[in-house]
């Protein structure tokens, strides 16, 4: 049950409406999670921001993996929904990959270590050991890259704790928990 209505059009606040209308316009339609989200345009435009920048950092798929194994971490089934589609849809990875991520891992090496140090960050509240850092480094990332790793892990984190509070209505195919897979 949601615990907060997604807005119609006509009841945007008009400090969100610019940033609602791109993404509607560029995603096809508007996600019930923005439409909520947009109620607090301080909120919804400091993240969306957040989300601008940080689709510059490291590759589609890496940072899709990184979505799916905070978000599994964080149980936000919403989220879950929406980084297995666009994980399967943008960053054209097989159900396989998607699945492992979802754990904590990738086939690809680099990426695994990516998605390893992501899920270490969210794991420990950012108290990781020196040989997870040093791990990430090993893998080919910079200390920049780790350090968008770990803004990737908190922006996650918060739509992941918006969702779990205000549980919009999923618009996104359902996926089964991983454990039962």
């Amino acid at each position: 049950m949601t615990r907060t209505a997604a807005l119609t059009p006509e009841h945007v606040p008009a400090e969100s409406k610019p940033t609602l209308d791109a993404f509607t316009k560029n995603i096809g339609f508007t996600p019930n999670m923005m439409a909520a989200f947009a109620q607090s345009p301080i909120a919804f435009n400091a993240w969306a921001t957040l989300l601008g920048s940080l689709s510059k950092a490291l590759d589609v798929k890496t940072r899709d993996s990184i979505g799916l194994a905070v978000s599994e971490v964080n149980g936000c089934n919403y989220c879950l929904t929406v980084h297995s589609f666009t994980a399967e849809h943008m960053a054209r990875l097989p159900a396989a990959d998607i699945l492992l991520a979802r754990k904590g891992h990738a086939n690809d090496p680099k990426r695994d270590a990516a998605v390893q140090f992501a899920r270490k960050v969210i794991e420990t509240r950012g108290h990781v050991a020196d040989t997870d850092l040093d791990a990430v480094r090993a893998a080919g990332y910079t200390d920049a890259n780790a350090m968008e790793i770990v803004a990737l892990v908190a922006m996650y984190s918060l739509t992941n704790f918006f969702n779990n509070v205000f549980d919009p209505e999923k618009d996104f195919p359902a996926v089964v928990p991983a454990g039962s897979i």
